[in-house]
Parts: structure tokens; sequence; C-alpha cells
């Protein structure tokens, strides 16, 4: 092992029931670099990471792994902890109604004969604060008081808090907008200069190409190359023909648009905060989209896009709501969630691990979850119909999986995915709302999505999509809407929607309100 190399993880294979997540796995790390790992959904990434970091202890894999020079044995993140590898999940692990210094000490107290030193305590998170930024931001603030962005940069303050040696991302800017992800690539490329090494597992590829040394490409559990960013440039298709074994020419399926008449129209649109009454979080809002139509809302992260799906949704955020929604040219009674479904209204929501699935239950009951009467005679659900509906859905949307049985828990991200999308089309609706639906998966599990929503406005449905991500955007839609603190702000063509376009209309729409 050489003196520069901090990590290095030798045939590593880990094995769940009737799936081999890991096949022989060998990885290594160089002391003061940020190393990216990528691959598909499934390929083996955060199952190695959680091998490294104890969420996986020693004895529940083969292989061997080797930190600092020596060769280790981790039972629980307490013992990596100690030695300085910090891992933070996708899933950020902060206590909402709890302040930032209690969530950065927590388990890790400062504390004088037993009692917590609450001045020393602030002090510090004072200083980690600055470290990572955030020098203005009040340490006995509530953590759910600060935007997604401010979290991330807690979570990696609280890593600091625990002198971290080796700090692990995993996935940290996929729920971010642009400017807050720039801001904490770099943090990381800061971090770099002052020696820290760094593991970052992303599916965002032009993120990975700016920042990263060297690149660790992983393919169905196994370890195609690493490539060495200092000897020949990372570009975005070299990356994918690694991840996915091809070149994919197209990031985005291309289709015949034949647009029909309106099919989904929203007026007059408010609703208010639900704690905040007086917090007014749609102004005002008219939308419409025609069959066969792709039609996107772009807008910064607070901008009230999820917001407003999820109150024409049955309702199922804000309060003092207001205004018509029309589907086939009839005012609809979305009022309730049952309501809605009954309208032939769907929404894909943009958190599927808390809101759009049940983990502990199998891909057949959540794929029929919101629609049992579909499979169901006298009030009784037919085993052998639902078994037929999953086994339908699984092939047509192409679920990797073990079978219907397989628990939503142990699926991949994108497959996960496609289990959500599968249950809201069990209701056949004719309008879809999509909120972020390719949040945190990769490339290959994008284009399938996307070729799925291709198939749906092919059968003359109407379809909303909501992202972040405005390649995206630009890629699949028809027609773009622009939304900034709760008002739709400029409606663009596909012709004349860019980036450019877009950024333009939420800055003049910011000056014009200030």
């Amino acid at each position: 092992m050489s003196a520069d190399i901090i990590l290095e993880m030798r045939n590593i294979t880990k094995t769940f029931p009737g799936v081999k997540a890991l096949s022989d796995v060998t990885f290594s790390v160089r002391q003061g670099e940020i190393h990216a790992l990528c691959g598909e959904n499934g390929a083996g990434k955060s199952t190695l990471m959680k091998v490294l970091s104890g969420v996986y202890p020693h004895g529940t894999y083969e292989g061997e792994i080797h930190y600092m020079g020596k060769q280790r044995e981790f039972y629980g993140i307490k013992d990596t902890e100690e030695e300085g590898i910090i891992i933070i999940h996708q899933e950020l692990a902060l206590i909402p109604m709890l302040s930032i210094t209690e969530n950065i000490f927590l388990g890790n107290e400062v504390a004088k004969s037993g009692v917590i030193d609450w001045a020393e305590a602030t002090r510090r998170t004072k200083e980690l604060l600055a470290k990572v930024g955030l020098k203005n931001e009040n340490p006995a603030t509530l953590i759910t008081h600060i935007g997604v962005g401010k979290q991330q940069l807690v979570e990696i303050a609280k890593a600091l808090s625990k002198k971290v040696k080796l700090l692990i991302l995993d996935e940290p800017t996929a729920s971010l907008n642009e400017a807050d992800s720039q801001a904490l690539l770099d943090l990381l490329l800061e971090f770099k200069k002052q020696g820290l090494t760094s593991i970052i597992i992303s599916h965002k590829l032009n993120e990975i190409s700016r920042v990263a040394d060297k690149i660790t490409v992983l393919r169905d559990g196994t370890t195609v190359e690493t490539i060495d960013c200092s000897n020949e440039p990372a570009s975005e298709d070299r990356i994918i023909r690694g991840m996915v074994g091809r070149e994919i020419a197209d990031r985005f399926p291309k289709r015949s648009t034949a647009i029909g008449e309106t099919i989904f129209e929203v007026k007059n649109w408010n609703a208010y905060h639900p704690i905040h009454s007086e917090r007014q979080i749609c102004n005002n809002i008219n939308l419409n989209v025609r069959k066969g139509e792709v039609v996107g809302i772009a807008g910064l992260m607070g901008a009230g896009r999820t917001e407003f799906a999820m109150s024409v949704f049955g309702r199922s955020y804000g309060k003092k709501i207001s205004g018509d929604v029309l589907i086939n040219g009839k005012t609809a009674d979305v009022s309730t969630v049952e309501k809605a479904i009954k309208a032939k209204l769907a929404y894909v929501t943009e958190d599927r691990k808390q809101l759009g699935l049940v983990l502990i239950n199998n891909i057949m009951h959540n794929t029929t979850l919101a629609n049992h009467g579909g499979v169901s005679k006298s009030l009784v659900i037919d085993d052998i119909a639902e078994r037929k509906v999953a086994n339908d859905y699984r092939n047509k949307l192409r679920i990797r999986s073990s079978g219907i049985y397989q628990m939503a828990v142990n699926l991949s991200g994108g497959n996960q995915q496609k289990v959500v999308l599968s249950k809201w089309l069990f209701t056949n609706p004719d309008v879809l709302i999509l909120d972020e639906p390719t949040r945190g998966i990769d490339v290959g599990a994008k284009y399938e999505i996307y070729t799925i929503i291709n198939d749906l406005v092919k059968e003359g449905k109407g379809v909303i999509m909501i992202s972040s991500e405005m390649p995206e955007l630009l890629g699949t839609c028809d027609r773009i809407y622009v939304m900034n603190e709760g008002r739709i702000v400029a409606e663009l063509s596909k012709e004349d929607a860019s980036q450019e376009s877009i950024m333009r209309a939420i800055m003049r729409s910011s000056g014009e309100k200030n």
C-alpha cells in the first residue's frame, strides 16, 4: 500500500438474499484528493460506502479494508467515526425541531462533569459554521427554519466537529438548486486545499467532472475502471460509457408531437401556508396542459412549485385554497386525494421514500396501493388479479428486481421511482404531475423514465413535469412555465425556452417585486 494512499478496499463482496450487490470490488483513495464514485442505480456505490462506514459491519461481507496503513475491522458507525471516517447520506440525519448547535453535537456533546456546556458548544458551533460558509447563521436557529442547502452545510459542520479525515458524501447536491450546489462544490475544493480527503457519489456528471481528481466507475456490483482526471479529461460522455457499457448518443429520447385540445386547466389558484396563514404560497396561478403535451414548471428552490402541485392534488398542502381545476373541459372536484384520483389526476411526489412508497411492503402491494378497486371483487382483493397487475407493470416499466414480492426498500432509486410510477399509472389518469421524477437516479434510468413519459403523451395524456434541472426541462417539455415566489412569471414555448430565458424571467420578476 503506497504511503499516500489513505484507503484501500480489496476484493469486497457483499450479498443480500438473492442479490450479489458487490462482487470482488477494489477501490483506493489517495490522501487529499476528491474521489468520485459513479454508476447506474443498483451498481453498488452506496453499498460500498456503507461497508466502509460500518453500516454493514465486518463479518457481513467478504474482503479487506485498509485505512491509514493498517487493516481495519469496523463493527459500526461509532468505530469509523472514531477513525475520522464520516458519511453524510442523501437523506440528511438532522432533527428538524432541534437547533443547529444541538444537531451538530448530538451524541458528541460538549460537557463538563456530565453537564452540557452550552456556552462552549455555541462558541464551537460558530467556528464550525464559519468554516462551511454560514458565519451569519444563529446557532440557536431550528433546523426546520433553514433551507435544504444550509442543512447540507450543517451536516458537513457536524462532520468537522468529529475531526473528519475522510468525508463521504452520498448525492450531496440531489436536493439543492444550482447556486447551493456550486457553493457546496466550492467548499469541497477549499477542504481539498486544506488536505481533507473526500469521496463523492453523484449522478450529476457535470459536477463530478468539475471537482474530481479521480473517478471510479462501478457497473453491476463490479469495478469497471478508475479514471485519473489529471491524465485525461473526464467528459460526461466518457463517464456514461463506463457506467452503461455503451454510448448514449442522445440523453432525451425523441418523440413525435401530436398535441390536441386542452385536457387540464387551473384558474386563479391561490393557497396559503398551512401554519403561517398570512403567507401566500400560490398567488393567482393560471396554467393549462393539452393532450399529448409535456408542460414543465421551472423555478428556484422555494418558488412554490411542489406546494402548488400538492395543493391542487387533493389539497394535500396549504390552507385557504381557492380557484378552479378543469379536466377535459369540466370543473373537477379535487378537494381530497380520493376525489382527485377519481377525477383522473395523479401526482408523483418528489419524496418517493417518505410519501411515494411503503418501503416495508413489496412491489406488488405498492403497485396497487392507489387503486385497490382495480384488483377487488366485492371489496375483497383478488390475489391473482393483483399479481397479474404487478407483473404487467414490472415488465412494462422494466423494473429490475427478483420479483414482485421484493421489498421496495431493497430496490435502487431508479427502480423505486418506476414502482411509484406504476402505482399512479394503474389509476389510469388523464393528467400526471411528475415532481422531480428523476431526482437521484442515474442517466440510464433517467432515459427510461423519459421514454415512459413519451409513451404516456403518445396515448393522449397530459404531463406536468416539475424539475430543478433545467436541461431536463428543455430536453423533454413542449412548453415551460416559470414560477417565482408563488407566481407564474413567464410562459415559454419550446423554441423560446433556454436556461438564460428562464433565469432572466426569474430575476426580472424578483426585481419587479423588490
